[in-house]
């Protein structure tokens, strides 16, 4: 009898220190589900409004139309991002992943930025959104000369001869990259589309260079 008990006893503990989860472990699954149900609801509407800037442009853009591509109810899209506008904002968010301006060596500067810019264009969607948007919208405009001042500029501090020209000579890299970006990814001009990538750095590497890094003329 007492062996019995004993061993349910056992049994017991066994089961309660071996096979039951801990309060801690359920607690932390009960707090992912609705965490990871939070992502993916964000990450359709931005999804979607990605796709809805770039085919109408902010101005006709609506959070009933975005709503309804990302298969929700249009509050949710303002509980979220609480207008058009802060959705705007997070949806067209760029980081460029530009080198640290210090990694880059200065003669190899242009040939760099055209090498990573073209990676950027071909795997982000995001950016090619914002160039479409911006081509025709303030906001957007706004958005990327301020990614382009943010991220661009430190680089051209770093391997300018002039400092104080370094905001012009951005502007002069920026109209060869967006000039790029504009007729490759979104008008899609047939020669621009051909060309191969070792021609397009070839061609608008050397320029970059000259502007950021050559005397003034």
């Amino acid at each position: 009898m007492n062996g019995s008990n004993g061993s349910n006893g056992s049994h017991s503990g066994s089961k309660s220190s071996g096979t039951e989860p801990r309060a801690d472990d359920r607690t932390d699954d009960r707090a992912d589900t609705p965490r990871r149900r939070s992502d993916i609801t964000r990450d359709a509407i931005l999804t979607a409004a990605r796709e809805r800037f770039a085919a109408d442009g902010y101005e006709r853009a609506t959070i009933r139309a975005i709503a309804k591509d990302a298969s929700i109810d249009p509050s949710m899209v303002m509980r979220y991002y609480g207008n058009k506008e802060g959705l705007f904002a997070a949806a067209v968010s760029v980081d460029l992943r530009l080198p640290e301006p210090g990694s880059l060596p200065r003669d190899e500067v242009g040939r760099a930025l055209v090498s990573h810019f073209l990676d950027m264009w071909e795997e982000n969607e995001v950016l090619t959104a914002l160039l479409r948007v911006g081509a025709t919208n303030q906001a957007g405009a706004e958005r990327m000369q301020g990614i382009f001042r943010e991220q661009v500029m430190p680089v051209t501090l770093r391997v300018c001869p002039d400092p104080e020209q370094a905001p012009a000579r951005a502007a002069l890299a920026a109209t060869q990259l967006l000039g790029l970006a504009l007729t490759r990814y979104v008008l899609r001009f047939p020669p621009t589309v051909a060309l191969a990538r070792e021609e397009i750095v070839a061609w608008l590497a050397p320029t970059l260079q000259r502007y950021l890094t050559a005397p003034s003329p």
